[in-house]
């Protein structure tokens, strides 16, 4: 989706993108919210049309927004640590965010540089960090709970677990297997 009627990039880029079979572009048109669960994760965005004021629901499960030269970051007001001018900020030479499993790349966290070369470089660092947060799950959340390489949430005490699709099942250990120390 894209907010104006046309693409401001190069010919060669645009001539690249709209001949893509994988891509469907959407004119004209905002991210008004990004929805979805702590449990499920992103399960759509409520889009509106800017010329029509039309919203209507795209299903998905991730979001990747290009913020331009201006970080248009208020999405992640209240969630995410910004400095001053919006700026998302990152631990020391990673990518990480104060969120754990959330990395930030480019001109959303780049205040120095802001070009695309910046972009695609932090790009493949956040990548990285993300490879490597999997890698070493299951990692406690701030809430407490911990989550799996396979989506699973537990509960922090251990006695309910998530699985990625919403469904909760017990992990409460039966009185027999207890006894027994299975």
């Amino acid at each position: 989706m894209h907010r104006r009627d046309h693409l401001r990039a190069s010919k060669i880029m645009q001539e690249k993108a709209m001949k893509n079979e994988k891509i469907d572009f959407m004119w004209d048109t905002g991210v008004e919210e990004i929805l979805g669960t702590k449990e499920a994760g992103v399960t759509g965005a409520r889009l509106k049309n800017l010329k029509t004021g039309a919203e209507h629901v795209f299903p998905c499960e991730g979001v990747f927004i290009a913020i331009g030269h201006k970080p248009n970051t208020d999405l992640f007001k209240d969630q995410l640590e910004m400095d001053a001018v919006g700026y998302l900020k990152t631990a020391g030479a990673t990518m990480a965010t104060n969120i754990p499993g959330v990395f930030a790349c480019g001109d959303v966290q780049d205040s120095v540089y802001r070009q695309a070369i910046t972009a695609a470089g932090t790009g493949c660092m956040a990548a990285i960090d993300a490879e490597r947060f999997l890698d070493n799950l299951p990692v406690e959340m701030p809430t407490g709970e911990e989550v799996t390489s396979d989506g699973e949430r537990v509960s922090e005490d251990h006695q309910r677990i998530t699985m990625p699709d919403g469904e909760v099942i017990s992990n409460k250990q039966d009185e027999g297997d207890a006894a027994h120390g299975d």
